[in-house]
């Protein structure tokens, strides 16, 4: 079978490889994958900005059905729809594990970076009790945004970041800000504020302006931001700053408009090693901060419920879908900000 494979650590060096199909041990479950969507996880291997184990294939973002089960599984049968937490190899034994945070357990090796995942037709998953079963009314492309909308589910509503009432701000238009942003608004909060900059604005701050549930999109760079919050807020600041985008400038940003005792959510990823970071301003408002990685066992099945109840018009939102062989125009894409969500099908 076809599949697109890390090859070796460095910026670059993918490539779709012919490999065997995968086989499964008898407490293992074969899913044949459907659809699995681009992460910026994908984007950050690509550039060798996030921890992996080459040689491997990339994909975690997927949807599909049971192929074939070990014969210690009893849980699933081969025709069964599902998602699936990536929170494999967890050791089980460490603090962590046995607080139920196994998603940051250092010996986990997740789909698409520790172990093989679901850029290709089949992929062996070692845990079946992380699958979860999706409605047969949820087509596979929309049922794949359920693992990056858990980890909104996540950071907002089950870390208590959001709460009824709260004027909200996020920073970063694209896939995951766009997703906070309805998760917000699905959370209870009044008004939700997304803010980019001109390079966001042919496709990203377009296609949030077309979203009810958005209150306010804004171009930082043709209208003040500062002066949008005040009003909105009355001169208070806003209750949660939502930082999706990694930039630094945004995390400034952030720190202005934010009210004191208000919370800060930090979701996006820098790449970098280090930014600079508004800490006194910060302190000075006695703010939350609050920084997430990953998703909860109990944010999968809320995501499959808000994904069901057409929470994100999928099919507007995956801007790019087709075959793995067209990798390199998605990722291209996506990092030029000329896509929003990038799709294989299979």
């Amino acid at each position: 079978m076809k599949a697109l494979v890390k090859t070796q650590k460095g910026k670059g060096f993918i490539e779709v490889q012919d490999v065997p199909e995968p086989t499964i041990a008898e407490s293992e479950v074969l899913i044949e994958v459907k659809a699995c969507g681009i992460c910026g996880t994908d984007l950050h291997i690509y550039r060798d900005e996030f921890p992996y184990w080459p040689p491997v294939i990339l994909g975690h973002e997927f949807s599909g059905v049971v192929a074939a089960v070990g014969e210690r599984v009893t849980a699933w049968k081969a025709g069964d729809r599902v998602v699936g937490e990536p929170h494999t190899m967890a050791c089980g034994t460490c603090y962590l594990c046995r607080t139920g945070n196994r998603q940051i357990c250092a010996e986990k090796r997740s789909p698409g970076w520790g172990i093989n995942g679901a850029f290709a037709r089949f992929m062996r998953f070692p845990e079946p009790a992380l699958l979860h079963r999706i409605p047969d009314s949820l087509p596979y492309e929309a049922a794949a945004l359920v693992e990056p909308l858990a980890n909104l589910v996540t950071d907002i509503v089950l870390n208590q970041a959001v709460m009824a009432g709260d004027v909200v701000a996020v920073a970063g238009p694209g896939p995951i800000g766009i997703m906070a942003a309805l998760v917000a608004k699905k959370a209870g909060a009044t008004t939700v504020i997304i803010f980019g900059t001109e390079e966001d604005e042919p496709l990203r701050l377009s296609f949030c302006r077309s979203l009810p549930t958005i209150d306010n999109v804004v171009n930082v760079q043709r209208e003040d931001l500062a002066r949008l919050v005040a009003d909105v807020t009355r001169g208070r600041g806003v209750d949660v700053f939502i930082e999706a985008s990694g930039a630094a400038q945004a995390m400034q940003t952030g720190a202005q408009i934010v009210r004191k005792l208000g919370t800060v959510s930090a979701i996006g990823l820098t790449g970098k090693r280090s930014v600079e970071f508004p800490y006194d301003a910060l302190m000075m408002k006695s703010v939350r901060y609050l920084f997430n990685i990953s998703t909860k066992y109990e944010s999968w099945d809320r995501s499959i419920q808000f994904v069901a109840s057409g929470i994100l018009p999928h099919e507007l939102f995956i801007t790019h879908r087709g075959h793995i062989d067209q990798w390199q125009e998605f990722f291209e894409a996506l990092l030029a900000r000329k896509a929003l969500k990038g799709m294989f099908i299979f």
